[in-house]
């Protein structure tokens, strides 16, 4: 299990949007938002780099899943490496453990190991959305939910610990922004 969740966290922690940014000759560390995400490429570099980062950061979500489950050889393999991969993406070594805010990459691990955990995941946040009206607030909310909706999907502890793993640093990275 060491083993897929380093894999994912090795894979979850390639900082893409940083990387097309430098290509550009952009620092998204300092400009913008500060966060090195899928959002803050897309308003910083344009629409087809933003996409970019944000299909590769999905993708890399769910390739940790598939190699954590393949290392592991059993499917709790690729839960763990799933939680590799959004602690990887949301404290990244390559930035000094700075990261992104880790949607992009929860969205690939939670459709990779069931679509209908994204699938309530999305339809929760439209939710909370619609009657809040603040982005931060209602993600961070469907992060600290994450756990229950886990373990709604399949009714496991490895489920529910999965879910944990997965909210808690998307939470910790939206706390900041509680108020904006």
């Amino acid at each position: 299990m060491l083993l897929a969740f380093l894999l994912g966290y090795f894979l979850g922690s390639f900082p893409v949007a940083y990387w097309f940014g430098a290509l550009r000759g952009r620092n998204l560390l300092q400009e913008g938002s500060g966060n090195p995400g899928a959002l803050n490429a897309y308003r910083l570099l344009g629409p087809v780099p933003g996409l970019m980062v944000l299909f590769l950061d999905v993708f890399k979500g769910m390739l940790a899943v598939a190699l954590g489950e393949g290392a592991a050889g059993s499917p709790l393999g690729g839960l763990v490496g799933g939680v590799g991969a959004v602690w990887g993406h949301a404290f990244s070594p390559w930035l000094l453990l700075r990261g992104g805010k880790a949607l992009a990459t929860a969205a690939g691990v939670l459709l990779a190991v069931d679509p209908r955990l994204l699938l309530g995941a999305l339809a929760l946040f439209a939710l909370l959305q619609a009657l809040s009206r603040r982005p931060y607030r209602s993600a961070l909310a469907v992060a600290l939910v994450l756990p229950l909706l886990a373990a709604a999907v399949d009714r496991t502890p490895a489920h529910l610990l999965f879910g944990l793993g997965v909210g808690l640093p998307v939470a910790l990275r939206h706390l900041k922004d509680w108020n904006r």
